[in-house]
């Protein structure tokens, strides 16, 4: 399996604290199937998440080094969880955020719970200067879970959708977990990722099971597709 949503790097955000909760989150990510990681550390303009690509990069370097020294055979790429803004252009010429690899794919974050006004027009002109939005979490956005039909207009538009591996069992809420379920059997969702902060997390204990439960919903192919596939081909900016 291939991650494309996770908050590893160390210090950096509200994910790991330390390189060694990074090295011992990876390892269990390892243990339970993942081959391939991005890192996706949160980019938000005017908060304490604003790590520019530097910080990032040697970040990154430290911790390749550690997990081979460690024989954690494992692949490690960088991007950013973009929160939606109008410069998201801007940032990335200017070596703050990273899209999803050496790609152009962007992995961007939408309020949780306040729509955002002509958040189609900031996403098309994200797509007509060539980059590829995923929306992270749709299942987890108050207004989606309101009116599934906000949601599905966006993905007519050709935006992309990533959903948590959690939202399956209920980490997220109810209604979450309704909707990502009514997603699925729709065909809308195009990545699963972790999304996932700490080493402690419950939701490597529960991997089983969220595997289990979302191949009973779309089969066996589609897991995979969703999972693996389509991941691999954004890694190669497919």
């Amino acid at each position: 399996m291939i991650d494309i949503h996770s908050h590893i790097i160390y210090n950096i955000d509200d994910g790991c604290k330390t390189i060694e909760e990074s090295i011992q989150l990876i390892k269990k990510m390892k243990e339970v199937g993942f081959s391939k990681i991005v890192l996706t550390p949160h980019y938000m303009e005017g908060s304490k998440y604003q790590a520019n690509n530097k910080i990032k990069n040697e970040k990154l370097k430290k911790l390749k080094q550690a997990i081979k020294e460690k024989n954690i055979d494992i692949d490690l790429y960088l991007g950013n969880e973009i929160y939606i803004s109008s410069d998201i252009e801007d940032l990335i010429s200017k070596d703050e955020i990273h899209p999803m690899g050496n790609t152009k794919y962007l992995l961007i974050e939408l309020s949780l719970y306040n729509e955002i006004n002509n958040v189609e027009d900031y996403l098309y002109e994200l797509k007509l200067k060539g980059y590829i939005p995923i929306i992270a979490h749709p299942e987890r956005y108050l207004y989606f879970q309101k009116d599934y039909k906000k949601m599905e207009k966006l993905y007519e538009s050709g935006v992309l959708f990533q959903s948590n591996y959690g939202s399956i069992i209920g980490v997220y809420g109810k209604d979450a977990k309704k909707l990502i379920k009514y997603a699925l059997k729709k065909d809308m969702i195009t990545f699963m990722a972790t999304d996932i902060h700490r080493p402690n997390s419950p939701l490597i204990e529960d991997f089983d099971k969220i595997i289990k439960k979302i191949k009973k919903i779309i089969g066996e192919e589609k897991f995979k597709k969703l999972s693996e596939t389509n991941a691999l081909k954004m890694l190669k900016n497919k």
